[in-house]
């Protein structure tokens, strides 16, 4: 039986960026971008060209290898022609290979909003529209607050996507964008618009949490006919979030009742790296996961003593709804640690690392990683130390060098001007091959960018392999209270090829946790210089 495609749509740059607290720079977007191309989302929304310095920088190139890339903004404003809209203009401009324009389909907003017409609101969508095609991009249509304009003007809201659809538009996505409508609404609704014209297979959803149903109603929409669903990373957004993919996706490739009937991008292998994208991410954040998070979360398949855990010991099925090796995650009983084998070799496996299951290094590695995992370290955002520790323990890596001692010291004094100013200067002395160097640094920008300009200042024979390494972010979170507490410190680093990789390093002094991320990164890139060079070698 062949199997409908579901589409499957991240709109975490642009609606998850609208979530208090976060602010993504454009070296974030282009980490996150990253992470959900390499997965296998079809699109990627990077967010609205022109609306704020980051996302135009960001829309400056393509930053995706095989998802379509994304842009967001709105359709041309009334009274205007397209080639006359700044707005539009910089959509069209965008190095992008679809435009996501969003339009009014409630007739309210249509005059408290944008002050024209109705007549006018259509033909804005149907020139838009229009315009996109012809510039050789890939058309959508978010029809906002859809499902409160079908409820207060059906006629209207149907026909505002029908234009959008009858002009060229690929996808015509229908939003709930106040977040309140009910599941079996949403089936009927999204029934009148197959009913009305628009092919289900050029529909979409786009469902806000705010009575916690946004999963539910995405599913619903996908049940009465819609092949699009747009949702972001662990369902972040503005008020109560949106529907989450990390959700859904799982839910469509593992259920019957879904996996059966359709087809996502994401095969069962890539399945297996959900746990580690979602946690990734919130790292990227610097917030800590939900442990109680569907499929991903540290207690999702989590027992305690008792029945359950009895239960659950003789045969797993019994109180868990799918293996947690499925979506990479692990099964955890309180009072006997089941697994988590399976999860190490795959994790391995994608970094090129083979390794037996009854090899005794792996049990070593495994007990390692949950000591540290137990002192603040999380691995899940941090992998190329995860690959470090893996290859040292499981083998070997070359001692490139080896730091002797280090010294940082803060200065807050008065300069020539009589400004304040606070300097720091870091002294680092590094053995190469026996011989021992001593390197000073100083700057106005912080002990850890000191410390990081000193270590670099001098490896010697190494020095100019690491003259294309550049630190892209630099985040510290405070694991317990107090000045005393416990820190960690993740930093992501890229070079000249474009790859990007994280280090962590976990200390009750954030200099020291820094430098462990610093010595890390470095180390991790000097041995994928060489395992660059074997393989140029070997082809």
């Amino acid at each position: 039986m062949t199997r409908e495609r579901i589409y499957l749509f991240d709109t975490t740059l642009r609606d998850g960026q609208q979530t208090p607290g976060i602010d993504f720079s454009v070296e974030d977007k282009i980490s996150i971008a990253s992470l959900l191309d390499n997965f296998g989302f079809d699109y990627v929304e990077g967010g609205y060209p022109g609306a704020n310095p980051t996302d135009t920088r960001f829309f400056e190139k393509k930053r995706t290898g095989r998802a379509s890339f994304v842009a967001f903004g709105m359709t041309k404003r009334a009274g205007i022609s397209v080639s006359n809209d700044p707005g539009m203009s910089l959509l069209l401009q965008a190095k992008s290979d679809a435009i996501c324009l969003v339009a009014k389909s409630w007739d309210y907003h249509v005059k408290v909003a944008l002050g024209c017409s109705n007549e006018e609101n259509i033909d804005c969508v149907e020139q838009s529209v229009a315009a996109t095609v012809a510039a050789g991009k890939e058309a959508m249509v978010d029809c906002e607050h859809f499902f409160d304009g079908y409820k207060n003007n059906p006629d209207y809201a149907l026909a505002v996507a029908r234009a959008a659809y009858q002009s060229g538009a690929r996808w015509v996505v229908l939003c709930d964008t106040n977040g309140g409508t009910q599941p079996s609404e949403i089936r009927d609704i999204v029934a009148a618009c197959i009913a009305s014209g628009i092919p289900g297979d050029h529909l979409g959803i786009h469902a806000h949490n705010d009575t916690g149903q946004a999963v539910a109603n995405s599913l619903a929409a996908i049940e009465a006919g819609v092949r699009q669903v747009q949702g972001t990373l662990n369902g972040i957004g503005e008020r109560c979030g949106n529907a989450n993919l990390v959700t859904i996706i799982p839910t469509l490739v593992l259920k019957p009742a879904f996996s059966d009937r359709f087809e996502t991008g994401i095969d069962p292998e890539k399945l297996q790296g959900l746990t580690q994208l979602a946690h990734a991410f919130d790292e990227l954040l610097n917030r800590s996961p939900d442990h109680q998070a569907p499929y991903v979360g540290a207690s999702a398949f989590a027992t305690k003593a008792g029945i359950h855990a009895s239960a659950l010991l003789k045969d797993p099925r019994t109180y868990e709804h799918v293996p947690p090796e499925t979506v990479g995650n692990l099964r955890k009983v309180m009072v006997s640690d089941q697994g988590g084998k399976s999860n190490f070799i795959n994790a391995l496996k994608r970094r090129g690392i083979t390794v037996s299951k009854d090899d005794p290094k792996l049990d070593r590695l495994i007990s390692i990683v949950k000591e540290r995992e137990a002192t603040g370290y999380a691995y899940e955002g941090a992998d190329a130390s995860f690959e470090l520790l893996a290859r040292s323990t499981l083998g070997s890596i070359p001692e490139f060098f080896a730091v002797e001692s280090f010294r940082v010291m803060v200065e807050r004094r008065f300069d020539a001007n009589g400004q304040l100013k606070t300097v720091s200067e870091a002294v680092v002395k590094v053995q190469i091959d026996g011989e021992v160097t001593m390197s000073v640094a100083e700057s106005s920008h912080g002990p850890v960018n000191a410390l990081d300009i000193a270590l670099r200042k001098d490896l010697g024979k190494y020095q100019s392999e690491i003259g294309d390494l550049e630190l892209a972010d630099f985040k510290v979170r405070i694991l317990n209270g107090s000045t005393a507490a416990v820190t960690r410190v993740l930093i992501e680093s890229t070079d000249a090829t474009g790859a990007r990789w994280w280090t962590v390093g976990v200390s009750d002094n954030v200099i020291d946790a820094s430098f462990q991320a610093l010595m890390d990164s470095i180390i991790y890139k000097l041995m994928k210089n060489r395992e660059q060079v074997g393989q140029i070698a070997a082809e």
